[in-house]
């Protein structure tokens, strides 16, 4: 699909650099508004001080749940490292146990998910921003940017900053959801169902992907993984296993610098798009959907 423009931009996840976008700018031959939601969101956070401290009380609820969880997260990754680890037991046994600690991966992050919603759905039910004059008359402006756009292109940046402000000014129904949308890093991310943070080369050891929030749901059954070379080790392929496994029926979609996948006018992933299989093996969509043993360990994950 050939794009024209107009566009609307959205880099709220570069925070403050947000309209340092000229480059981007010229790559969309000057024919883009940028819809300054970062900087939109702080105006509301000087200027109303009622909203901002509750921003700032649920800010803080939400680190220190995502880091109690994580502490969960990283002792059960650390137990199914010990368990792998148990050549002399019975096989049998081993793989029960190993599917018992999955499956408790998985409790954590749906568990931890359920609470994220709850979180936030306490704090637009307390703060109601659609009474807020200031916020609604910025929805209104972005919605009126939205409908003058013929797509829009994301940016990518904080993944924490670009959600709260997409939430905020309520981009999805004002537009997004009826518009073309390029995305990449973060940006990709965001347009999926549920958001996971992951990076095996911290200084202190491989981390353990982590279930961060709610996606705008654009996207279903998808996992992104941006930049996967380079912040996976994708060679590891028991590591990679248990990611495709942990996140199913949602596929795993690794993406490194130049990669490029066109979704299809109905949501779905193209033929060629690349995703993890079970075996922790990197293949594509269309082979996943004709390899039945694939297919079902995907769905029985």
């Amino acid at each position: 699909m050939q794009l024209e423009g107009p566009f609307a931009t959205i880099t709220a996840g570069w925070q403050e650099r947000e309209l340092a976008d000229d480059e981007l700018d010229e790559h969309l031959g000057s024919n883009a508004t940028n819809l300054a939601l970062w900087s939109r969101r702080q105006e509301v956070l000087d200027r109303d001080p009622d909203f901002a401290a509750a921003h700032r009380r649920r800010r803080i609820e939400l680190t220190d749940l995502q880091e109690l969880y994580l502490i969960g997260v990283r002792h059960t990754s650390r137990a199914l490292t010990e368990l792998r680890e148990q050549t002399e037991r019975s096989e049998r046994a081993k793989r029960f146990a190993l599917s018992d600690a999955e499956e408790v991966l998985r409790s954590l992050d749906r568990r931890h998910l359920e609470r994220v919603r709850e979180i936030n759905a306490s704090f637009y039910e307390a703060t109601r921003p659609h009474e807020h004059p200031l916020i609604a008359a910025h929805r209104g402006e972005v919605a009126g940017l939205l409908g003058a756009a013929q797509a829009v292109v994301m940016t990518g940046g904080h993944v924490g900053e670009l959600l709260d402000a997409l939430h905020l000014f309520n981009v999805v129904p004002a537009g997004l959801e009826r518009l073309p949308v390029i995305a990449w890093s973060a940006g990709a991310m965001v347009l999926t169902e549920r958001v996971v943070l992951f990076n095996d080369n911290v200084s202190r050891g491989p981390r353990a992907p982590e279930v961060y929030d709610d996606g705008l749901g654009l996207l279903r059954d998808v996992v992104v993984l941006p930049s996967a070379h380079k912040r996976l080790h994708m060679h590891n392929t028991e590591r990679m296993s248990l990611m495709a496994r942990r996140f199913a029926p949602a596929v795993c979609v690794p993406l490194d610098p130049g990669s490029r996948v066109d979704v299809t006018p109905d949501g779905s992933l193209p033929a060629d798009a690349p995703i993890l299989d079970p075996d922790g093996r990197v293949s594509t969509f269309a082979a996943r959907a004709v390899d039945p043993a694939t297919a079902r360990g995907a769905t029985d994950g």
